[in-house]
């Protein structure tokens, strides 16, 4: 449904998109996740349409938004941050207007009656937004980017100042358009995005860092050296034994209430350093019954950080790593057979 390749956005010195290329597919919702000024706004303005890019292509369902703005933005729904509401309006005066001015052929009534159901607001529809509270706001925010039942649908913070409640209702809801359209989200509250989201895309400094699902990323990130263990013994015997495991980096306990005994340790070591055999011989040499041992997978929060941070590489797959070697050996092969760049002990004298 959309295609962003080689998108890149400059202004002057300042690169805000750099050279980035995702996908957005039917039926997917696609969390667009970054730090504040990672290029998340200006990108997601560039697929609307409302900014132009510098170089690269966007394509909503196979229209291109340069050169034919009209039938892809026709093809788009969105939410922008601070909802694009007329206060001084009541909800149906507000549809019917969105409605004229998006030029959607539907019939009127109908059509707005079914998206209000789907939302749920048909309860307020008479009442002026001004008096509306703030999920009822981002609820008809929602409302106009769904007129025209759009195949891309972009939101873009959708809920900020609602309570655990409303934010609850909210993902329900998400999850319910997410059955007929693409959806990208783009939100600072992780749990929503990792409760919600099929696949998550992380920009940082305007460029693509990770794109992927949120169980490939864990499963990628969370590792031998990542593991979760319940010992039933005394605890401060335990965590001392446990810190004292070489490339131990942290070592978290907390208490199961069921069972007053056992603790749950979290632990991680370096990244080359597996904790699996040491954490066993402590259990058998101590005579502590060890329950459970499993890699602890980690929050979306914690992916997040890792890979903002710079601290996360992605596994080159086998036949990439394959192909690099080859594309290597092809090189030295026409390097030698040139004569160029070889070292000395390469040529016949030893001259370079």
């Amino acid at each position: 449904m959309l295609e962003v390749k080689n998108l890149t956005k400059q202004y002057g010195h300042k690169r805000a998109v750099d050279n980035i290329s995702f996908t957005a597919r039917r039926g997917e919702i696609l969390g667009f996740l970054g730090p504040n000024g990672a290029g998340k706004s200006t990108t997601m303005n560039m697929i609307t349409g409302y900014l132009s890019s510098t170089s690269g292509t966007i394509t909503v369902d196979g229209h291109d938004i340069l050169d034919d703005p009209i039938a892809a933005k026709s093809k788009i729904g969105y939410l922008p941050e601070l909802p694009p509401l007329y206060m001084d309006m009541t909800v149906r005066e507000y549809l019917d207007f969105m409605f004229d001015l998006k030029k959607v052929t539907l019939p009127k009534k109908q059509h707005i009656a079914e998206i209000c159901e789907l939302i749920e607001i048909t309860d307020v529809y008479e009442r002026m937004i001004r008096n509306l509270s703030k999920g009822y706001r981002q609820r008809v925010g929602v409302a106009q980017a769904l007129l025209g039942n759009p195949d891309l649908l972009i939101l873009d913070e959708p809920t900020v100042g609602l309570d655990p409640s409303q934010v609850a209702e909210f993902r329900e809801l998400i999850r319910r358009l997410g059955q007929k359209c693409a959806v990208i989200l783009s939100s600072h509250i992780l749990e929503l995005v990792q409760l919600t989201c099929d696949r998550v895309v992380i920009i940082d400094h305007g460029r693509i860092l990770a794109d992927n699902t949120i169980d490939s990323l864990t499963k990628d990130m969370s590792a031998d050296h990542h593991i979760t263990v319940r010992i039933d013994g005394p605890i401060e015997p335990v965590y001392a034994a446990l810190r004292e495991i070489p490339g131990l980096l942290r070592c978290k306990a907390g208490q199961k209430k069921e069972e007053p005994s056992v603790y749950e340790y979290t632990l991680e070591a370096a990244a080359d350093v597996d904790i699996r055999r040491p954490v066993f011989e402590i259990a058998r040499e101590h005579n502590w019954p060890l329950l459970t041992m499993r890699s602890a997978e980690l929050t979306l929060e914690e992916i997040f950080l890792k890979i903002t941070s710079g601290s996360y590489e992605p596994p080159v797959p086998a036949a990439a790593a394959d192909q690099v070697q080859i594309e290597a050996a092809v090189d030295q092969a026409i390097a030698e057979q040139n004569g160029a760049d070889l070292p000395a002990d390469h040529n016949e004298g030893g001259e370079n």
